[in-house]
């Protein structure tokens, strides 16, 4: 009887003890596939999460854009060779400012993707969180069919992470050079694109993005955002003083803040031009409102609702009966005449009072 007490309790206090939980995670699929067309992946070089491997000049400006994970891989084909790199980002913003930092002068500009160039050695793409890098030895028209097939095989993203970037979008149409905007999230990448002020200056440290474009004229224009208007304000009053310690090499310098937005002027502008273009520079007006109205106005509403339509019907069928009563009423009294032997329409008559026989008397009272 002892032992059987001792192994009951056993048990009950074994169920009595949470059960552990094992939960599999599965690994996220390949950014790079095995075969791509007809060629063979032949070797795998670099390939990890975050920024471990990836070449210690892009590391910088891959931290500020946010690297989540990135694959290098050889392909081969009999005598044709080739090597892919891909790279996925956190979002589309951090794809799009790896993109332009990759971007060389003269790559013509290639319709895949998101955004897509090449030249003569490389093609280079972005497609929602990814930037590709590809180095083939055969023809444009083989290299761009690979890619397009390449798309359809990386990560998607979806919600927030896929919503690209505002910024670039708010730079004015007119005079723009397009194969001079250059997108940033950080200090490192603002510098390795050109940027025109000091990085220093423009407070990457608390959130900041940048676009900078260079326009006909000569001139360049950098657009700054921020999550505040104060941190806008703040980096407002710091750019003139940075701006005027590059003395003349600055340019014109004109500043506008609205809100969270400062548009900045540098380069060979003339002044009205430089006035006229940070002038041009917009937020987009968008209001929105997503919160829940309380139960009370809901309820307030339907009341109103309730007595404009209750104030309609009764409106409503009193003006129809009285246009009724007044047709039964009209009607009947011209078939009485009729039953009478009269014309159903009669002229008003008047009551008259004939004072032609009393013309010049005196009335008189009577007496008493």
């Amino acid at each position: 009887m002892l032992l059987a007490a001792v192994c009951l309790c056993a048990v009950l206090r074994t169920q009595a003890q949470p059960m552990a939980k094992t939960m599999l995670m599965e690994p996220p699929a390949p950014l790079l596939p095995a075969t791509l067309g007809k060629l063979q992946r032949v070797a795998e070089g670099d390939s990890g999460d975050g920024l471990g491997q990836v070449d210690l000049a892009d590391k910088p400006v891959l931290t500020e854009d946010g690297l989540k994970r990135f694959a290098r891989s050889e392909y081969t084909q009999g005598s044709t060779h080739g090597s892919v790199t891909a790279y996925q980002f956190m979002d589309v913003s951090g794809a799009l400012a790896a993109y332009d930092y990759w971007t060389k002068p003269g790559m013509r500009a290639e319709k895949m993707g998101d955004n897509a160039s090449s030249d003569a050695n490389e093609l280079l793409m972005q497609s929602g969180v990814n930037v590709v890098v590809e180095r083939f030895g055969f023809g444009h028209d083989e290299t761009v069919a690979l890619t397009n097939e390449l798309i359809d095989h990386l990560p998607k993203a979806h919600g927030p992470a896929a919503i690209a970037p505002l910024l670039p979008s708010l730079l004015p149409a007119k005079g723009l050079d397009a194969e001079s905007v250059r997108y940033a999230l950080g200090p490192a990448g603002y510098q390795a694109t050109g940027g025109a002020l000091p990085a220093q200056a423009l407070g990457f440290e608390k959130s900041g993005e940048a676009v900078t474009a260079r326009y006909k004229s000569g001139g360049v224009l950098t657009v700054l955002l921020y999550p505040t208007p104060e941190i806008a304000g703040e980096v407002a009053r710091a750019i003139p003083a940075a701006a005027k310690q590059q003395g003349p090499a600055a340019g014109t310098v004109v500043l506008r803040r609205e809100g969270p937005l400062v548009a900045v002027t540098t380069g060979a502008w003339p002044a009205a031009a430089a006035q006229a273009m940070v002038e041009s520079v917009h937020l987009p007006s968008e209001v929105t409102f997503d919160k829940p109205m309380p139960v009370e106005f809901h309820a307030e509403i339907r009341k109103t609702y309730s007595l404009l339509e209750s104030i309609a019907i009764f409106s409503g069928v009193g003006a129809l009966a009285a246009i009724t009563l007044g047709l039964f009423l009209g009607f009947g009294r011209a078939g009485i005449r009729v039953l009478m032997g009269k014309p159903a329409a009669t002229e008003p008559e008047f009551l008259r009072i004939d004072l032609r026989g009393v013309a010049g008397k005196r009335l008189r009272m009577p007496k008493g």
